[in-house]
């Protein structure tokens, strides 16, 4: 009677199967919980990290000009032959003409930095600079046309003349301003880039130099 009653009290192989199965699942799935939760916590300490410093795909944009100045350039370019300091009839050549000049400032994209703070943004910028510098071949004017047979003007004087033109309506352009403009437009321009990414209610954009 005593081994029969031991033998009654043995697990049956159908729960010993269940139980075996049921524990290691539940184990499993445990350990995939807790490796979600590890991720979770890993993955709230980069998004809300205090500071980040990133480009903000400016690069993808390259150089951006912000400002331009037209610029109408008159050139007198006059030439004669001369001996003794005086000069021999019927050698002078002389032109009066003009040309549009269009001389574009910005800035490099790429160089471009700015970190997120609680509630500010801080924007650095380069400074501004002169992106382009070209002539408007369509806008020319004649005002006066004299070349002598005995002294044409070559080439070299009118590269020569073209080139000094352009530096004078560069020059022109920044002293009336060219570069400032140039950087005030940027600032409005990126503000309105931060402002399709970020709450500016809640951020406040300050621009520094570089």
């Amino acid at each position: 009677m005593k081994e029969q009653n031991l033998h009654t009290k043995k697990e049956h192989p159908v729960f010993r199967f269940v139980k075996k199965h049921l524990t290691r699942r539940i184990l499993t799935g445990i350990l995939i919980v807790l490796i979600i939760v590890a991720g979770i916590i890993g993955l709230r300490k980069t998004i809300f990290s205090d500071s980040q410093t990133t480009k903000i795909g400016f690069e993808d944009i390259g150089e951006l000009a912000t400002q331009s100045a037209y610029c109408t350039q008159v050139n007198v370019t006059d030439s004669s032959r001369e001996l003794f300091g005086a000069k021999i009839p019927f050698t002078q050549s002389k032109y009066i003409y003009s040309y549009d000049v269009v001389v574009k400032a910005g800035f490099d994209f790429e160089e471009i930095e700015w970190s997120k703070n609680d509630k500010t943004i801080e924007v650095k910028l380069p400074e501004a600079k002169i992106l382009s510098n070209e002539i408007d071949l369509d806008s020319f004017k004649v005002y006066h046309e004299q070349e002598s047979i005995y002294n044409q003007i070559a080439l070299e004087e009118n590269n020569e003349a073209l080139a000094k033109l352009k530096e004078t309506a560069e020059k022109d352009a920044i002293e009336n301003g060219l570069l400032e403009n140039a950087r005030s437009n940027a600032e409005t321009i990126l503000t309105g880039f931060f402002g399709n990414e970020y709450d500016l209610d809640k951020y406040e954009i300050i621009f520094t130099d570089k």
